[in-house]
């Protein structure tokens, strides 16, 4: 295996004081794959420009005019992007999102519990022959 070495130290990356990142799972789980060019240069964009919740307010005109497209090209990479889970947006309001899927919602209280068990009973009421029955008879060795 090859040794990895820093080819220009004194140009060694470091984190801004502005945050921003890229996550390596873009490329390990088939985003990139998945965008044309100009999607990937509006991402790279919204990345770029977000804060550390991935929020940033860049408007049409100036993305268009940063990135060198028309509006009807940024509507549909926009629409690519919301399509893959990548982004959301409210104009004008874009949000990058976590790659990680939103953990499942969870209810509080009695009623989810109550429901879970009805559908538990139901699956048992209908399949009586895979629910072991309690024996009544003693064990061998307490019969005399």
């Amino acid at each position: 295996m090859q040794r990895k070495r820093v080819l220009v130290p004194e140009r060694l990356r470091k984190v801004p004081r502005q945050f921003s990142w890229v996550d390596q799972r873009l490329v390990r789980e088939g985003y990139l794959q998945r965008c044309d060019a100009v999607a990937l240069a509006l991402y790279l964009l919204l990345v770029s420009v977000a804060d550390a919740q991935g929020l940033s307010y860049y408007g049409d005109i100036t993305i268009c005019r940063l990135l060198r497209m028309q509006p009807e090209r940024l509507e549909r990479a926009r629409r690519d992007l919301i399509g893959l889970g990548l982004i959301a947006y409210e104009r004008p309001l874009y949000q990058v999102l976590a790659l990680d899927p939103p953990p499942p919602t969870r209810e509080p209280g009695l009623q989810p519990l109550q429901r879970s068990l009805n559908r538990l009973r139901g699956r048992l009421e209908r399949s009586p022959s895979q629910v072991p029955v309690p024996s009544t008879t003693p064990p061998q060795s307490q019969r005399t």
